[in-house]
């Protein structure tokens, strides 16, 4: 059964910090692309970065210079440190694993909020 679980979510002023992490089971973790999503309230879900198996990151334009996605394939864990935190960061974001099959997170709400 395969489980992505994420964290680190959580209530945090303008100009702030977070990490997110997700923790996956059940995949072969190394070979597949693992991305963040997020969707905010009335909005579609979209792509906030992702990390291929090699290494390649892309990152969403609205989050270049602000947050840094990594892996760590010996612990089947993605990582979003997001800093210098903006209100309109405010969403659900969505842990997601790709390959041959797509696997979704269950969403962890970050609020940016003065």
């Amino acid at each position: 059964q395969v489980q992505l679980v994420e964290s680190g979510g959580g209530l945090v002023q303008p100009g702030g910090s977070l990490r997110l992490s997700c923790a996956a089971s059940g995949i072969i973790f190394s070979t597949y692309v693992m991305g963040w999503y997020r969707q905010a309230p009335g909005k579609q879900r979209e792509l906030v970065a992702f990390i291929t198996s090699a290494g390649t990151i892309t990152y969403a334009d609205s989050v270049k210079g602000r947050f840094t996605v990594s892996r760590d394939n010996a612990k089947n864990t993605v990582h979003l440190q997001m800093n210098s935190l903006k209100p309109e960061d405010t969403a659900v974001y969505y842990c997601n694993a790709h390959n041959y099959f797509t696997y979704w997170g269950q969403g962890t709400q970050v609020t940016v909020s003065s």
